[in-house]
């Protein structure tokens, strides 16, 4: 069971689609980071359940070469009982030919038994070794997507510094745009327009109280030579117009 569960995961991490994981989060740093985390684990755990199907696998075989060499070494030993029973039996001693015939169904016997364990194991070698081979596809696959997964984290890393100084740059611009009228420049230079506004507005109004008293001196030189008229109008005397007429 182990081993089928360690099996699935590896499959169903094999497969994931990572593009399709990145659009369905919500931030795709943190799910590249938590996968990096579970694929980087899911390994650790994959390496030690198929080192320890690989130690299984290596017993049955190291048992069925056993079996194997113990099978030939009975059947050696049954050929060479035999041998010296037909030797003992040429030369008149059935009795002692009798015991080896004996040794060598007892070797058979015992080469059938290996052969026959032998034999048993080899679907279970068969077995586990398709096992390992789909465990190491699939554990190549893990680390080829991990491998995926660490620069996919890395270019949207780079991808995310890039945005971040892309907009300070941008914020940069906009806080020093002189044709911004909202700008500290922009106020600044309509605090000066109203200040030379209001200089020129004092300088037409001390030029026009200059006309009026320019023109109160006129006035006030014209109402004195009136005067000198009438005196002497008074006195009997003709104005002084009237003298330069005749």
């Amino acid at each position: 069971m182990a081993k089928e569960s360690i099996f699935g995961r590896i499959s169903t991490l094999v497969k994931a689609n990572i593009n399709a994981l990145l659009d369905s989060a919500e931030d795709p740093q943190k799910m590249l980071d938590q996968l990096v985390r579970d694929y980087t684990n899911n390994i650790a755990d994959a390496e030690s359940a198929i080192a320890e199907t690989i130690g299984n696998l290596r017993l049955l075989e190291r048992d069925h070469e056993e079996d194997v060499q113990s099978a030939t070494e009975w059947g050696n030993k049954a050929l060479a009982a035999s041998r010296k029973a037909d030797e003992l039996r040429g030369s008149g001693n059935a009795a002692d030919a009798d015991k080896f015939d004996s040794l060598a169904k007892i070797a058979l016997q015992r080469q059938i038994g290996s052969e026959r364990e032998a034999k048993a194991a080899e679907p279970q070698i068969a077995a586990q070794t398709e096992i390992v081979d789909k465990l190491k596809g699939g554990l190549n696959g893990m680390k080829e997507k991990l491998e995926q997964l660490k620069t996919k984290r890395s270019e949207l890393l780079a991808r995310a510094k890039v945005a971040e100084a892309q907009t300070k740059v941008q914020d940069a611009i906009g806080s020093i745009n002189v044709l911004d009228p909202t700008s500290e420049l922009g106020r600044f230079e309509d605090k000066i327009r109203r200040q030379e506004a209001i200089a020129q507005g004092k300088a037409e109004i001390a030029a026009s109280s200059l006309d009026a008293q320019f023109e109160s001196l006129e006035d006030l030189g014209e109402l004195t030579e009136v005067e000198a008229r009438l005196a002497e109008l008074k006195s009997g005397g003709k104005p002084q117009a009237a003298l330069e007429a005749e």
